[in-house]
């Protein structure tokens, strides 16, 4: 990331192909503010100065497209995203730079995820192979990867693969301390109601 002291090149990857089952509309585009969930996430991640930034769409492709400002931003679409996040991850991998050697998740329904939080993750990870944030309440994203463990992160199956990894992998695991909560995620019109009334109390 340009401006620190690492030499390694850090992708953000945005994993926004989900079809919203439980919410009956395309939470990508729900608005947040003035802008999106999914604007919000990219915006964070811009925020980041990552060398790269890939995003996964699936479910509500052509209208996210239609909808949101995506430059800068190499997209990739994932059509089997039905059966999980991992297989975002899996399609995602094909379109990281060959030189990037840590790769950043982040979930485009998890609006609170902040720079402040990506930036104590990759600080606090000191070169080991997996890292993830150790909030007050417990371990959440965003996620660090290192990319000799990108060959495990493409064998994943379903939409925890992710944490079994970490769970498989648990001695190179690096829990770094993020101050704050496990930020909430959308995956229902409550979540999505309480996250906004709390956000207008904020501003």
């Amino acid at each position: 990331m340009p401006g620190d002291e690492r030499s390694e090149r850090v992708t953000g990857l945005v994993l926004a192909a989900g079809g919203s089952q439980r919410l009956g509309r395309p939470k990508q585009l729900l608005p947040w503010g003035n802008t999106t969930l999914l604007g919000q996430a990219l915006a964070t991640a811009r925020a980041c100065a990552f060398d790269q930034v890939v995003c996964v769409l699936g479910g509500g492709a052509d209208a996210i497209r239609a909808a949101i400002d995506l430059q800068g931003v190499d997209i990739v679409e994932n059509d089997d995203f039905g059966t999980g996040c991992s297989s975002s991850i899996a399609v995602a991998l094909r379109a990281v730079d060959p030189g990037t050697g840590v790769l950043v998740l982040l979930l485009a329904d998890q609006p609170g995820v902040t720079p402040a939080a990506v930036a104590t993750l990759l600080a606090g990870r000191g070169g080991a192979p997996l890292a993830a944030c150790a909030y007050e309440n417990g371990r959440g994203h965003p996620l660090a990867f290192a990319r000799d463990t990108f060959a495990d992160l493409e064998a994943l199956h379903g939409d925890k693969g992710v944490w079994k990894l970490l769970d498989r992998r648990a001695a190179d695991v690096v829990d770094v301390p993020v101050d704050g909560r496990i930020p909430a995620d959308v995956d229902t019109e409550e979540d999505y109601e309480r996250l906004v009334a709390e956000l207008s109390t904020h501003v």
